[in-house]
């Protein structure tokens, strides 16, 4: 019989321990590279669980609503209900520190999503919806309704903070050209 070893919460017959001992070094490395999938990116796992939770917000519609049916209103109200969760302090427009970037005492202002985390969300969901077997012409995420309202987003945020938001302007890379000519040699 053989013997068993504990070994940081994992047990391991010694046998199959000398087993794989001897197997591991006439296996290629390619047979080792298959049996390990490819870690998947950040990006990749945010988009798949934002796909899952966009999925099961449509489920606890009531009635449910199929992908087929979701169109952009159903993503606005997506949009409206991750509010619930946000994190960002909007300031309305009544409150003592509307417009200041850092306000000097607490209030009773909402929290919200920020403008990024939206923008980025929808580009996740844009980016999902065609890779799960969706039209680009049909994407309810690229609809124009969107756009629009996350720009009101984006203002109203930059405003109730007073944080205006522009566009980084790309940096151009200059390259020096050398302005002087050397005199070539001719013959005389």
């Amino acid at each position: 019989m053989p013997k068993i070893h504990k070994n940081s919460s994992v047990t391991i017959m010694s046998s199959e321990r000398a087993k794989d001992s001897t197997e591991g070094s006439s296996r290629s490395a390619g047979d080792q590279q298959q049996q390990q999938p490819a870690p998947v990116s950040r990006y990749e796992s945010q988009k798949r669980r934002d796909w899952n939770t966009f999925g099961q917000y449509l489920k606890n519609q009531r009635p449910p609503v199929s992908l087929s049916q979701c169109n952009c209103n159903h993503v606005l109200e997506f949009l409206r209900y991750l509010d619930q969760f946000g994190k960002t302090k909007v300031h309305l427009p009544g409150c003592v520190f509307f417009g200041q970037p850092e306000p000097p005492g607490p209030c009773t202002c909402p929290l919200r999503q920020a403008w990024g985390s939206l923008d980025a969300l929808i580009g996740r969901l844009r980016a999902a919806y065609e890779e799960n077997g969706g039209s680009q012409e049909s994407n309810p995420f690229g609809n124009g309704a969107i756009r629009v309202y996350l720009r009101e987003v984006k203002d109203c945020q930059s405003k109730a903070r007073g944080i205006p938001y522009k566009k980084k302007k790309k940096k151009k890379i200059q390259i020096k050209v050398n302005d002087e000519v050397k005199p070539s040699k001719q013959p005389t």
